[in-house]
């Protein structure tokens, strides 16, 4: 067995047990499949709303049971939140965190970085508690577990399946960073990232680029064009790619769909992008005092942890697996309606990452410069905003009878439809500055929230939305996770990264004429 660290050791065995738990309900589905079939409709709809759609996965729904406020939301006599009720003091926590992310770095880097977590607690409690006050324990309780049961565990559990496993893969490379080279690594990153993941491919690939780049000094710009196409832009195809889209798909919108819908933006997107890159490399590169180093022999790149690819192929299955069985089977923890696929797929999510730890052996890792700190960083932030983001999203599902209802009224037109246009720029603009993922969540229900009617008659709407959340969560690194982490890593290798506001400038001169572009082509 390869050798593990105590913590990596702890992990892989509870990982396995977790995968072992999801075999019972998978080989159960025959014994259960009578007593599912006399179940109500109403406990068919659970998780989010992906499980009573009666959607082929690989396709079109073909009948819906519930409108957009249902979904397993607010199943009967659950507690019920009217964001109508609610002003916008209530998003104040929410403001906080995020605040605290962008800020406290610059500000307080030292203490951040030693007491992120309280703070996250913090927020996270000064919503809660007066919330509490004010509408009771229950209502509280429901909220915050709906939130984190539905949503917050399995977006978690993904990522750190991804992290895990993509952590165990290790390129080894001999070639040297050219733009020839840069610019072939960045496309092969963004193809891979809808795939592995936002968050898989960049921590793939970030070491292998910042490796061959080790020799420039003026290789800046080869980070923020890796955080605008690995981790962002390139996942964009499938649920595996970006976490809003994952999000949407346990809402219920088809695993294939943005890999159909999403593909010509993002080659757009891609190609100026990559384009605009090999010229200023090329530009940076005639400016360059380093001394390239000589390669001894031919060139060369190997993998190391191959294994963990095959485990890759496992996550996909995994997710899979909770669109496609349908069994109907579901149990309640305070109201909060479970589905037994969307269980297994997270247990099976948990055990490919104990694999993955089991067979890969620890000086990989070590090689790869591997440390649990950015996934723990990320759970513990996430936490708090998926916590404090619920009466924003109950806000803007109240329409216009909420605080935010200029917002609702802006992405539509006076006769209630959606402008496709507006509905991408606002998805975009909020996703830049209070990440991504539940910026995502925010529109989808200020879009009506029903998933057969985004991806019928408004499917561009779905388009605006998606390409939105995932393409502009590049434009700060508090937009998408894996900024965080790929700015990290680069700042640990000796590359000197932008602050906040500076990234921003880049973002600005770079990516915000190419979203026009888009906006031209596909929303007007």
């Amino acid at each position: 067995m390869p050798r593990l660290d105590p913590f990596s050791r702890l992990a892989a065995v509870f990982c396995l047990a977790a995968g072992l738990l999801a075999a019972p309900p998978v080989l159960a589905q025959e014994a259960t499949q009578a007593p599912a079939a006399t179940q109500s409709e109403g406990a068919r709809g659970a998780s989010g709303g992906d499980e009573s759609l009666g959607e082929e996965v690989l396709g079109e729904p073909v009948t819906a049971t519930h409108g957009p406020d249902v979904a397993g939301d607010h199943p009967p006599g659950a507690p019920h939140l009217d964001g109508g009720e609610l002003n916008l003091l209530w998003a104040v926590p929410f403001a906080g965190i995020l605040l605290s992310i962008a800020l406290m770095p610059l500000l307080a880097g030292r203490f951040w970085h030693h007491h992120f977590g309280k703070i996250a607690a913090f927020w996270a409690l000064a919503f809660v508690v007066p919330f509490a006050l004010v509408y009771g324990f229950g209502l509280t309780l429901y909220e915050v577990m709906h939130a984190l049961i539905l949503e917050y565990v399995p977006f978690i559990i993904l990522l750190f399946s991804l992290f895990t496993v993509t952590g165990g893969v290790r390129v080894i490379t001999t070639l040297q960073g050219t733009p020839a080279f840069n610019t072939g690594l960045l496309a092969l990153g963004t193809l891979l990232a809808s795939w592995m993941g936002t968050t898989g491919a960049a921590m793939a690939l970030i070491r292998p680029m910042l490796r061959a780049n080790a020799w420039r000094r003026n290789r800046t710009h080869v980070v923020v064009f890796f955080i605008f196409l690995v981790a962002n832009i390139g996942g964009s195809l499938t649920p595996l790619g970006d976490p809003p889209l994952f999000l949407g798909f346990l809402k219920g919108v088809p695993f294939f769909w943005p890999t159909v819908h999403l593909f010509p933006p993002m080659l757009v997107a891609a190609f100026v992008l990559l384009a605009v890159f090999y010229v200023l490399d090329l530009f940076m590169m005639r400016r360059e005092t380093g001394v390239m180093p000589r390669p001894e022999g031919r060139h060369s790149m190997r993998l190391q942890g191959k294994v963990n690819l095959l485990l890759l192929l496992g996550i996909v299955a995994s997710v899979l697996l909770s669109g496609i069985w349908k069994p109907g089977i579901t149990f309640e923890i305070y109201h909060v309606e479970i589905a037994i696929q969307n269980v297994a797929r997270d247990l099976l999510l948990l055990a490919v990452a104990g694999l993955s730890l089991w067979l890969t052996p620890w000086e990989t890792r070590e090689a790869n410069d591997f440390s649990w700190f950015p996934i723990m960083e990320v759970a513990k932030l996430f936490a708090a905003i998926f916590v404090t983001i619920i009466p924003a999203i109950a806000i803007l599902k109240a329409g216009t009878h909420g605080s935010l209802a200029p917002i609702v009224n802006g992405v539509s037109t006076p006769s209630g439809d959606p402008i496709p246009a507006m509905y991408f720029w606002a998805t975009g603009i909020l996703s830049s500055f209070l990440d991504n993922a539940p910026t995502y969540l925010v529109f989808f229900n200020t879009a009506g929230g029903d998933p057969l009617h985004l991806i019928g008659p408004y499917a561009t709407t779905l388009l605006a939305i998606s390409a939105g959340a995932v393409f502009m969560g590049a434009n700060t690194y508090i937009g998408n996770a894996p900024n965080f982490m790929v700015r990290a890593i680069a700042e640990e290798s000796g590359t000197q990264m932008p602050s906040f506001f500076g990234y921003m400038a880049w973002s600005l001169g770079f990516l915000i004429p190419v979203f026009l572009l888009i906006t031209w082509l596909f929303f007007l």
